[in-house]
C-alpha cells in the first residue's frame, strides 16, 4: 500500500481537475502515493471526467457538500495512509515534488506537517499569496509568509530555499501526519472559509508539534478561485475567523491583550471603508465582530501564549505600512 494518499477536493471543479490533475498523476509516484479526488456531490460533469479520463484516480463521492474543512475531514478518515496532502484542485506539481516533503517527516517524530515552496501558476518566477514559502503570524494575528507581507508577493530569487521551521502550513498543499491530524481534530468546521489551517496549525503547535516548509518540493497554485481579496464575504470570513482562531488558541491573559488592540486596529479599518465609500467592507468588519460573539459562546478559551518562536513579537501591519517592509528578509528583528 502506498505511504501518501494525496487528496483533492472537488466540486464542480471539471475545468479545474481537467487542467491540472493531470501534472499530480504524473508526478506522484504510485509507489509512494496515491491520488484520491473526494467529491463534495458536484451537479457538473466532474464523476464522469473522472470516470472517461482518469479511471486509476480513486473517487471519494460525497451526497452532500460539506465545504471545504468539512470535506477534508470525512475524506482523511476513510483513507489508510501514513501521510495525506490536502492539495488544492487547482495545483499543478512539479516533478518529485512528495519525496522531500516525505523524507523530513521521516526523519523527525516531532513533525507534523510540511508544506512546499508555492509559486504563482501565472507568475511562475513570483510566490504565490496563499502561503508561499511557510507562513507566519505576528502579535495580533495577522498572517504573513516567507515571500508575502500582506498583499506584496515577492520574486523566488532563491532567497529563501532553505527549510524552515514555520507557524502555519498552506492549505492549499499541506502534507500531515493523518494520525496526528485526526488526534488534533482536523479543520474545524465551523469557519466554512479561510484560516481553518492556520487554527489546526496553532493547535499543532500547541501541543508541542513543530512545522516546516521543504522547498526542495515546488508546486504551482493557481489561487484566487473563490473570491476576490477585498470580497465583503471574504473579508467577512477573515475577520470573524482571525478573531476566533486566537480565542481558540490564546490563554485568557494573552486574549485579552491581543482584543484591545484588534478591536482598536479594526475600528480603524472600518473608518477607512466608510471613508473610500466601501460600504459593504465596513459592513463587513461589524458583521464579523457580532458573529465572533455569538460563535465564541461554542468554544472555551485556549492555552497557548504569544511566546512561540514563529509569532512576529512586532505588528506586521506597522512594518508593512510605516516601516514600508515589503519583503520578509526585511523582518530582521521582534522574533525573539
Amino acid at each position: 500500500m502506498a505511504r501518501v494518499a494525496v487528496i483533492i477536493l472537488n466540486w464542480n471543479g471539471r475545468h479545474l481537475l481537467g487542467e491540472y490533475l493531470p501534472s499530480v498523476i504524473r508526478n506522484t509516484n504510485p509507489a509512494l502515493g496515491r491520488v484520491v479526488v473526494a467529491d463534495n456531490c458536484s451537479t457538473d460533469d466532474s464523476l464522469a471526467l473522472l470516470a472517461d479520463g482518469f479511471p486509476d484516480v480513486d473517487v471519494i463521492r460525497f451526497s452532500e457538500n460539506y465545504g471545504f474543512a468539512g470535506g477534508y475531514n470525512r475524506a482523511i478518515a476513510q483513507v489508510e495512509e501514513e501521510y495525506v496532502v490536502l492539495l488544492n484542485s487547482d495545483v499543478e506539481v512539479a516533478p518529485g515534488w512528495l519525496e522531500p516533503m516525505i523524507a523530513l517527516l521521516d526523519g523527525d517524530s516531532g513533525l507534523a506537517a510540511v508544506q512546499p515552496k508555492v509559486l504563482a501558476w501565472k507568475e511562475k518566477k513570483r510566490f504565490e499569496y496563499a502561503g508561499a514559502c511557510g507562513g507566519y503570524i505576528d502579535k495580533w494575528g495577522f498572517p504573513f509568509c516567507r515571500g508575502r507581507i500582506l498583499d506584496t508577493t515577492e520574486k523566488d530569487e532563491g532567497q529563501y530555499d532553505d527549510v524552515a521551521e514555520v507557524f502555519w502550513c498552506t492549505g492549499a498543499a499541506l502534507c500531515i501526519r493523518r494520525d496526528v491530524y485526526l488526534t488534533c481534530g482536523g479543520l474545524d468546521e465551523r469557519f466554512f472559509a479561510h484560516m481553518e489551517e492556520i487554527d489546526l496549525c496553532w493547535r499543532l503547535r500547541n501541543r508541542g508539534y513543530t512545522l516546516k516548509v521543504e522547498p526542495e518540493s515546488v508546486v504551482y497554485h493557481l489561487g484566487g478561485g473563490s473570491l476576490p481579496m477585498n470580497h465583503p464575504r471574504k473579508l467577512f470570513l477573515n475577520y470573524r475567523n482571525n478573531l476566533l482562531m486566537m480565542y481558540k488558541n490564546l490563554d485568557a491573559a494573552n486574549w485579552r491583550r491581543v482584543i484591545w488592540w484588534r478591536r482598536l486596529l479594526d475600528s480603524a479599518a472600518f473608518a477607512l471603508f466608510l471613508l473610500k465609500g466601501q460600504w459593504a467592507n465596513a459592513r463587513s468588519v461589524w458583521k464579523a465582530y457580532r458573529a465572533f460573539r455569538k460563535l465564541k459562546k461554542e468554544y472555551t478559551e485556549g492555552t497557548g501564549n504569544r511566546k512561540d518562536k514563529c509569532i512576529y513579537k512586532k505588528s506586521i501591519v506597522y512594518a508593512y505600512f510605516i516601516r514600508k517592509m515589503r519583503r520578509f528578509s526585511d523582518l530582521q528583528q521582534g522574533w525573539r
